[in-house]
């Protein structure tokens, strides 16, 4: 009983996190077509989180935690996602034959996005 309570509050969740956190349910534009196009970007924009909470490498070493930041990346609020990981303040330079990205500030989630990164650099097996 307390499983199926807790599985509707994430529903909930998810509802209103497409309501206001990604606005997928309030389309702006003014006709179908184009109210069609915005709802895709905005699942687009929804399912990249959901991707990069699959797809965060697990190190045997560190399996417990490396499985809690997927559990709080899979639970996490888009807004707060759009903050910690797209949001992320860069400086970009490119030199020679180099193109070299700093992270400008730190937090709590680079330590998952590198992980995540070296994960998308291996091949893809299927």
């Amino acid at each position: 009983m307390a499983q199926a309570a807790h599985q509707r509050a994430n529903q909930e969740n998810h509802i209103q996190q497409l309501k206001h956190g990604v606005p997928a349910l309030m389309a702006p534009l003014d006709n179908l077509v184009s109210n069609g196009a915005y709802m895709v970007m905005a699942a687009l924009a929804w399912s990249l989180k959901a991707w990069a909470a699959l797809l965060l490498g697990e190190h045997p070493r560190c399996r417990q935690q490396h499985r809690q930041q997927k559990q709080a990346l899979l639970r996490m609020d888009f807004a707060t996602f759009r903050g910690c990981w797209i949001n992320m303040p860069a400086q970009i330079i490119r030199t020679g034959r180099r193109t070299i990205f700093r992270l400008l500030s730190w937090n709590p989630w680079q330590e998952a996005f590198f992980r995540l990164l070296d994960q998308l650099s291996l091949p893809l097996r299927c």
